[in-house]
């Protein structure tokens, strides 16, 4: 796994978020009025990251929701550059634990139907589908697949079988996005 650094996400980082929003989600990419947004809602109900590698750059940014015993991933993004290092595990994990820490019982979380790396992170992590949103991604139209976990028990990965893209570490990353409370949420790790 690669060696991080995870840290508040600040207005400051919002330059170098935007980039790789656009990068990885195209026209789908949250504005800068979103991702203010959603920082100015920290640390009351959400949770926002930034992941850096040993130089200083910023490789990855995940969100989180936590309200009333239930937490949302809304994010998670990874350059591509650095798929397949783990870093989406690493940021994953990040925000479960963080929900844990707020008292939720139970996370839940969208991801595109046609992100097969996603949803192997996700099952990784202990995530089963209970859902689908036709048509929830715009101006696309993909669909999303509903997923949820438990949040009860030890924070680790938990696969339902074998392993995630094959690797036994769960270092397998994702592109896909994510919306629960309508917040177009994604992730690309």
């Amino acid at each position: 796994m690669t060696q991080l650094q995870l840290r508040p996400m600040t207005t400051a980082d919002l330059d170098t978020v935007l980039g790789l929003e656009l990068a990885l989600f195209g026209e789908e990419a949250w504005s800068r009025q979103m991702l203010a947004g959603e920082l100015s809602q920290q640390p009351a109900s959400r949770y926002y990251l930034i992941a850096e590698d040993p130089a200083g750059a910023v490789v990855g940014y995940a969100g989180l929701l936590a309200a009333g015993g239930q937490a949302d991933v809304l994010t998670i993004a990874v350059s591509t550059a650095r798929w397949g290092q783990g870093i989406g595990s690493q940021l994953l994990e990040e925000l479960l634990a963080e929900a844990v820490r707020r008292g939720c019982t139970e996370a839940f979380l969208e991801v595109r139907a046609d992100n097969l790396r996603a949803q192997r992170l996700y099952q990784w992590w202990g995530f089963a589908e209970v859902g689908l949103r036709r048509g929830y991604y715009q101006p696309s139209g993909t669909d999303a697949i509903v997923m949820r976990r438990d949040l009860a028990g030890i924070l680790r990965p938990q696969p339902a079988s074998g392993t995630a893209d094959g690797e036994a570490t769960g270092r397998n990353e994702a592109t896909g996005r994510n919306e629960a409370t309508g917040r177009k949420g994604r992730q690309t790790s």
